[in-house]
């Protein structure tokens, strides 16, 4: 019997580098999808295409590590992932479709893992909870892929619902909804694709978190989330500056998710906006992962009448999402392009999005 199953991608509305330091983020899942089809065969491999290569790729389901490599490498260390945790796992065909788009800071590869392991499970018969899917979802990208990224991702992809935010505490996995619909208070969140690709593995991402890493051994702490209540005052415990400036953004950032929260809570999306934009500064100035081309985009649709803006995902390129008055949605749009352009840059993709539907079988 074949089996469909899609997972979304995902933005992050607020809460960037929070995830592995045991934080909170604001994630919401998006309406593009990643669909996996996978036809079981009895066999002992799998084969895999996709629509986005040009190659076939076929492994045994005893693939271990370093033994795939490219995009099939998700696919491969989902395999692993589920083998490892004593699941069983069917040979066959799989067939991957997606308009997630690749290195925009959407998490496609989030959305491959989860759409890979529900097909992959439904086809076993296998019963596995959300948060243990996220888990295995992220132990293959950490520990196949090669990628030391958080939670985030998969827990936006597989617990998103329409029309609602996800307030995530990383600390204990708790998944709060957040109702989230600008749409209905005349305010439209565009996703502006900068075009600008980036890529996690290349080193950047695992410094940062090394940096947190060590500003937290020095305050003799497992986590920056473990020195919450001292606030401020203790990165000057921390020494190293540039550390210091690291967890300073994790402890603020904290912050502005809780105040991010509230203000949707009061539908005050003026706040909301300014929040975004001051979790922007904070992204460019203390952790340094933002560039010319992503501020020039930031800025600029604040400057023509967004209520704030700021870069989404891991950074160094990707995307960056703005809550924009309906009135004015038109003109920052036209303006952002034509500005961007105009300083050398790839012409933006701008659309508006929305909260979407987590991930599920495909119908």
């Amino acid at each position: 019997m074949t089996v469909r199953h899609a997972a979304p991608g995902r933005v992050n509305l607020i809460g960037e580098h929070t995830d592995y330091n045991l934080g909170f983020a604001v994630p919401i899942a998006l309406p593009q999808r990643t669909v996996v089809t996978f036809a079981p065969d009895g066999g002992d491999a799998l084969t895999v295409s996709s629509n986005r290569a040009p190659d076939v790729v076929r492994f045994g389901l005893g693939v271990v590590p370093g033994q795939v490599a490219g995009w099939a490498a998700y696919v491969a260390g989902v395999v692993w992932a589920l083998r490892q945790a004593g699941h069983p796992v069917p040979g066959g065909a799989m067939r991957i479709t997606s308009d997630v788009e690749m290195g925009s800071g959407l998490s496609s590869s989030a959305a491959l893992e989860c759409a890979t392991l529900g097909a992959l499970a439904t086809a076993a018969g296998v019963r596995i909870d959300k948060k243990e899917q996220a888990r295995l979802a992220q132990r293959a990208e950490n520990e196949y892929v090669g990628v030391p990224s958080g939670l985030l991702d998969q827990l936006a992809a597989l617990f998103g619902e329409p029309s609602t935010a996800l307030l995530i505490d990383f600390r204990d996995l708790s998944v709060a909804p957040v109702p989230f619909d600008p749409d209905a208070e005349g305010v439209a969140l565009l996703l502006i694709d900068s075009r600008a690709r980036h890529a996690h593995a290349g080193g950047e991402y695992a410094a940062r978190r090394a940096s947190c890493e060590r500003a937290a051994a020095r305050l003799r702490a497992t986590s920056l989330r473990e020195i919450w209540d001292r606030g401020s005052a203790a990165l000057d415990e921390i020494g190293d500056p540039i550390d210091a400036r690291r967890a300073r953004h994790v402890l603020t950032e904290n912050g502005r998710v809780l105040d991010f929260v509230a203000a949707l809570g009061e539908s005050d999306f003026v706040e909301a906006g300014r929040i975004l934009t001051s979790s922007h500064v904070s992204m460019r100035d203390d952790f340094g992962i933002t560039t010319e081309h992503i501020d020039l985009i930031a800025d600029t649709a604040v400057r023509v009448g967004a209520l704030g803006a700021r870069m989404t995902g891991g950074g160094f390129g990707g995307c960056v999402i703005a809550l924009v008055p309906d009135s004015r949605a038109d003109a920052v749009t036209k303006t952002l392009r034509r500005t961007v352009t105009a300083a050398g840059h790839p012409r933006p993709v701008i659309i508006r999005t929305r909260a979407a539907a987590g991930a599920g079988p495909d119908v």
